[in-house]
């Protein structure tokens, strides 16, 4: 495909006033392949897939987060939208933990109020918006964990205790350290292997 792929793009041509119309739109979108959209600060915001070694690193963070989930919640890396109406915000991350619950319906998106922890591993075409609007608004949605991969600076955040402005609290190590994950999980997460490939 063409350059534009590494920049995300936006649809502007749907009333930006009305989250569920774009939520509407978005759910009768024909997404092409290799983009996922998602709907960030009143567009319909789309931009590509991950690249191939991600898929590695969201297998480690899935095995090693699965031990500590609560009963009646799972770790998911297929790509779903979860919708968050409070701040107007649906958003695909790249790992979620959720109740069981919100799988039960035949909408296109979920609750994103059943969600206690989302992971973002950021690309050149996201990162801004993983480290701004999403810290912000997962918070203010109420989302206890909010764990953010930054593959370019081979480094991770985990905030959380989330409050009006986003999280009052946030720690950061480089990939290769292990770092606490707080409540429900409270375990400490190896983040070896996280890296991107040895260029030979």
């Amino acid at each position: 495909m063409t350059p534009m792929l590494e920049r995300a793009t936006s649809t502007d041509d749907t009333d930006p006033a009305s989250f569920e119309g774009l939520l509407g739109y978005l759910d009768e979108l024909d997404v092409p392949d290799g983009l996922r959209a998602e709907i960030i600060g009143g567009n319909i915001v789309m931009s590509p897939w991950s690249r191939g070694y991600y898929g590695r690193v969201m297998r480690l963070l899935r095995e090693r987060l699965a031990p500590h989930v609560p009963d009646g919640w799972q770790v998911e890396a297929s790509p779903f939208l979860l919708a968050f109406p409070g701040v107007e915000r649906a958003y695909g991350p790249d790992l979620f933990v959720g109740e069981e619950r919100i799988w039960e319906t035949g909408s296109r998106h979920l609750d994103g109020d059943g969600v206690s922890l989302v992971a973002e591993l950021t690309s050149p075409s996201t990162r801004d918006d993983d480290l701004t609007d999403k810290v912000e608004r997962y918070g203010q949605a109420g989302v206890p964990v909010y764990l953010l991969l930054d593959m370019q600076e081979e480094r991770v955040t985990v905030h959380w205790t989330p409050c009006a402005k986003g999280y009052d609290s946030d720690a950061h190590v480089s990939f290769g350290e292990t770092i606490h994950i707080p409540a429900p999980f409270n375990c400490d997460l190896d983040t070896t292997g996280f890296g991107a490939p040895e260029q030979h």
